[in-house]
């Protein structure tokens, strides 16, 4: 068994690593009816705050599915997406014994979910794993193509590989418990798929914002299931980022340094995504991609959404240092995902000049 009829389904097209996105209510509650991986143990990887609110409930519904089933809580936030986290996972499995008929399970946010993929990609050179997403911005974007990684000191994300889960099931129930600031950080990945990709997608979140901000299940779900199959369209035409997939860190080349230079965990990737995104729109303004008024119209919205819009006060120069170690960068020259025009997103590089002139303004 599979998806009620009324839960959504988002398929991603890889080929015969394909797998679905399924939207609902209560999937963790009924998850031994999806078509799971197969396996005689599975590995409950969660954190501090939503291992308390999910995992035993969670684990009692794979026990039907899998003859041993344990759970492990990580610390929570962003300053935990590191080696010492993943060494946590790896010790949990080289413990039990766990071979590769082991499943991962990521129960949680995007932190949860990234750090449990690398260590499936990374566990005997790969074992099966489902993200089971928490929050809005893992459910919209972090959970869905298959990129893992965990953090450096010097670099978000530095640290990684590209590897699939067989299954997403986002859960709409779990965003009942999400604090708020953190449905805002998810906000800012539901809004950047309107500027980059489809302009009446961007019109329905104006719309229907404050309902989002309500958590109306209606509302959520189509904002999920909107944003899951933009995505998926580009993963499936460029899953490793060579081209294309590019387009979906509008935002991310600012924002990556804004956490990188402010300690992680200090903002949240969404607050800092956000605040990113209006920079870029600032950059595109210049490079001539958009106008004023769209420009306005974009960073009203990210505000409406409980996020920053001015950046923090780092400075050019650390700005430009940082953000030559994103992963878009080629021989130490920028790349920006512009607007242009919108609806289009394209990546290049700008002047170094313009871009400080962006910063001045915008933090």
């Amino acid at each position: 068994m599979t998806a009620r009829a009324t839960d959504q389904e988002v398929c991603i097209d890889l080929g015969d690593r394909s797998y679905p996105i399924v939207i609902g209510e209560g999937l963790l509650a009924r998850i031994a009816e999806f078509d799971l991986p197969k396996g005689h143990a599975a590995l409950i990887v969660t954190n501090t705050t939503v291992g308390p609110l999910y995992a035993g409930a969670l684990a009692q519904a794979l026990a039907s599915r899998y003859p041993q089933v344990h759970v492990l809580e990580l610390p929570d936030g962003e300053q935990h997406k590191n080696w010492d986290s993943l060494n946590l996972i790896f010790d949990a499995l080289l413990g039990r014994g766990s071979d590769r008929k082991t499943v991962l399970f990521a129960l949680g946010g995007g932190v949860v979910g990234d750090i449990t993929g690398f260590a499936a990609a990374c566990y005997m050179r790969g074992v099966p794993f489902v993200q089971l997403p928490t929050t809005l911005l893992a459910q919209v974007d972090s959970s869905v193509g298959g990129k893992t990684a965990i953090n450096h000191p010097l670099g978000k994300n530095m640290i990684g590989a590209f590897y699939q889960p067989q299954l997403v099931l986002c859960d709409l129930d779990t965003l009942a418990t999400l604090p708020e600031r953190e449905m805002s950080a998810g906000l800012a990945e539901v809004i950047k798929y309107g500027p980059i990709f489809d302009l009446d997608f961007l019109d329905w979140v104006q719309a229907h914002l404050p309902a989002l901000r309500a958590r109306d299940p209606q509302a959520l779900a189509h904002a999920v299931r909107r944003s899951c199959q933009i995505k998926a369209e580009v993963v499936g035409q460029d899953e490793r980022e060579s081209g294309l997939r590019a387009i979906l860190n509008f935002g991310h080349t600012f924002g990556h340094a804004i956490e990188a230079g402010l300690g992680y965990g200090e903002w949240l990737h969404g607050e800092a995504v956000g605040c990113g995104m209006v920079m870029a729109l600032q950059l595109s303004l210049e490079m001539g991609g958009v106008d004023a008024a769209f420009v306005e119209r974009c960073t009203r919205l990210i505000a409406d959404a409980g996020l920053p819009t001015r950046g923090p006060a780092l400075g050019a120069d650390r700005y430009l240092e940082l953000m030559r170690l994103d992963k878009k960068s080629e021989a130490g020259e920028i790349r920006f995902v512009l607007i242009d025009p919108p609806g289009r997103a394209v990546v290049r590089p700008a002047p170094d000049a313009v871009v400080r002139g962006v910063i001045a303004r915008c933090c």
